[in-house]
């Protein structure tokens, strides 16, 4: 069965190396005492030091970001091949703000899920709605749109390796949250689909997450929902004491 909580950090283009060694010296103290599954996807300059400083605390190391293909003449994309020899454990793939800023198609976010998995590294998928999409109602067909195009390549055999955090465009670093009935909704609607792509039982073995203003205020009555198995952590988990106490479950 899935485990409880996933809870990942994800710094985005934020704090300069010794914020970034200090935080997660915190983070994986921190995360010795935690009962969820816990992980930082840094900045890619800051991938190495980052896991220096993660020695033995079982945090997990996440990249924000692979190249959609192999090792070649890509000016400033970072391949598969070279963060597992950075010890980098699972990706971010499909991001709001990949698709949005950099044109990233749902092809291009099926190839890096592919790259990635023939990697041995483990994916977690991004998908969401933006604010028209939901006031048309129609966000729940666009975001399983998303996840049948991106796991399409991907095997029941493979489909253990990914974790799907739903992140509501309308919600990333607005302030704005999903009620905790209207993500259980979206999470519900996104374990019926995978159990109708692959089988029941791997759906209710997926690590379903959510992201979008994810903070200690808001953490305890989304976790308290059977279909939420933790949260991508944007905003506060550039702050310690924010980030620490969700950790902790001081929610």
């Amino acid at each position: 069965m899935r485990k409880k909580l996933t809870i990942v950090a994800n710094w985005k283009m934020n704090l300069d190396l010794d914020q970034a060694k200090t935080l997660a010296k915190v983070i994986g103290t921190e995360a010795k005492h935690s009962p969820h599954t816990v992980g930082i996807a840094p900045s890619f300059p800051f991938l190495l030091p980052v896991s220096e400083n993660l020695q033995g605390s079982g945090v997990l190391l996440s990249s924000q970001n692979v190249a959609s293909t192999e090792n070649g003449a890509y000016t400033g994309e970072v391949s598969a091949s070279q963060l597992k020899d950075l010890g980098v454990q699972t990706v971010l793939v499909g991001h709001s703000e990949r698709r949005e800023y950099f044109q990233e198609s749902d092809a291009i976010v099926q190839q890096k899920i592919k790259i990635a998995l023939d990697h041995g590294l483990g994916v977690i998928l991004c998908v969401g709605e933006s604010l028209e999409l939901r006031e048309r109602g129609d966000e729940e067909s666009f975001v399983l749109g998303q996840i049948k195009a991106a796991l399409d390549p991907v095997s029941a055999e493979q489909l253990p390796s990914i974790c799907i955090a739903y992140e509501p465009i309308w919600a990333i670093g607005t302030g704005k949250t999903a009620s905790a009935a209207e993500a259980e909704r979206m999470h519900v609607a996104i374990r019926e689909c995978i159990a109708t792509l692959y089988t029941k039982t791997l759906a209710e073995d997926l690590s379903i997450i959510y992201g979008g203003s994810v903070k200690s205020g808001n953490a305890s009555e989304l976790f308290t929902q059977p279909n939420i198995d933790g949260a991508l952590v944007g905003g506060s988990s550039l702050k310690m004491e924010e980030f620490t106490a969700i950790l902790k479950g001081k929610v």
